[in-house]
């Protein structure tokens, strides 16, 4: 690893990203391992603390490494099992026709995720001709039973009010990304919507294109968090440590893969056009 290439086109962050991956994956960094802390990155790197926390994130996205609070970051175990969601969010919008449906906790992930592809549009090097988002996450204005207080289990209205924040954060930057594509005329058809479901999910999951599901659960851990200026405890969902686990339809439609697939769009669907509806502001 070494200091990056002024004349490499792709922004610092993603080179870092790069690098990183390629000694993970080379095993230059074993599972378990730490990696070197910010500073020594950035140092390392000649980039800035926040490249390295935006190269990091995207390999946590990837599901290479996780972030220990308090202690740093480490190579996973067993790094062959996470499947990377987002090559194959950047393969998917190569198609004419791109759809991405999300339903989870807060849409983090995929905001990193699919950051890279829309970045390509703009920049001339993609080019679908209709991109559908849809995004479905937890209705923040009625009580959650997940995540909790832990001394008693109770709905925490200062955690859902945190939680609402970094949901709109996300959310709204995919719906107003997606949306600029359509103005500038660079995608002929452009939507992105969110809506909230009067239900928190336990999983994550995506669907993309049609053609391939990803799925993964939420650990539930305690997390202590500070909720008007004290440190609370709260089991909390870790959507970062949620492994995915990949389907992709194939020519049969009863196979399992292929149900599975059509499965996941049934049950995304009901919620969709049922119970879900336009969050409030």
């Amino acid at each position: 690893m070494d200091k990056l290439d002024p004349d490499d086109p792709r922004p610092p962050y993603q080179q870092v990203a790069n690098s990183l991956r390629a000694a993970i994956l080379t095993r230059r960094f074993q599972p378990g391992d730490k990696l070197p802390s910010g500073p020594e990155l950035s140092k390392r790197y000649g980039v800035a603390r926040m490249t390295v926390q935006q190269a990091i994130r995207v390999l946590r996205d990837e599901g290479l490494v996780v972030s220990r609070q308090g202690s740093g970051v480490y190579v996973r175990e067993r790094t062959e099992r996470p499947v990377g969601l987002r090559p194959h969010l950047e393969r998917a919008f190569e198609a004419r026709e791109v759809s991405v449906d999300f339903a989870g906790f807060s849409g983090e992930t995929l905001h990193g995720a699919i950051a890279e592809p829309l970045d390509k549009i703009r920049a001339g090097r993609l080019r679908p001709e209709s991109i559908r988002v849809r995004i479905l996450v937890p209705d923040p204005a009625v009580p959650w039973t997940l995540p909790a207080r832990v001394e008693d289990l109770e709905d925490s209205p200062a955690f859902r009010q945190r939680a609402t924040q970094i949901m709109r954060r996300h959310t709204e930057a995919i719906v107003e990304a997606v949306t600029e594509l359509g103005d500038l005329g660079l995608v002929e058809h452009a939507h992105a919507e969110i809506r909230v479901a009067p239900t928190v999910p336990l999983f994550k999951l995506y669907l993309i294109n049609d053609t391939d599901a990803f799925f993964g659960f939420y650990p539930v851990q305690e997390h202590t968090v500070k909720l008007d200026g004290e440190q609370v405890p709260m089991w909390d969902l870790m959507g970062k440590d949620a492994v995915l686990f990949h389907h992709t339809a194939d020519s049969d439609p009863d196979s399992m893969a292929s149900q599975y697939v059509q499965q996941g769009r049934t049950w995304f669907d009901s919620l969709w056009t049922t119970v879900a509806r336009e969050p409030t502001r």
